[in-house]
């Protein structure tokens, strides 16, 4: 399969995947947290799939390395966002092993994706 759009990247449709169980699972939060937690997990998770998808539309490759370095910022973000949910109570620990499961799969795709683009 070809690539013609930052669309056919495994690793978007993955962060995508990311994102959309990242708003599920915030739907489920206090109301108080609606500009806490929510609100940074979403943005954290969004960038993700976004900081790919600009990068890739990027001139250079330079360009979009740093675009994907970002994404992987705001992975590590996320997962911290998602620990601190599960330990004031408000991410229920299955919930969190598999939101870190999927963005760990994520981070490698994004490694692999760095890696091959810097050689």
């Amino acid at each position: 399969m070809s690539i013609q759009s930052y669309r056919d990247l495994r690793v978007w449709q993955e962060a995508m995947t990311l994102a959309e169980l990242v708003y599920v699972l915030t739907k489920q939060f206090p109301k108080d947290e609606l500009f806490g937690l929510t609100s940074q997990m979403r943005r954290a998770s969004v960038s993700v799939p976004a900081n790919i998808a600009e990068g890739y539309g990027r001139e250079s490759t330079g360009a979009y390395v740093q675009f994907l370095r970002v994404s992987q910022g705001s992975l590590k973000e996320l997962e911290t966002h998602a620990l601190l949910a599960n330990r004031v109570g408000i991410l229920s620990e299955q919930d969190t092993i598999g939101l870190l499961s999927l963005a760990e799969s994520t981070g490698k795709m994004l490694r692999a994706l760095i890696r091959s683009l810097e050689k």
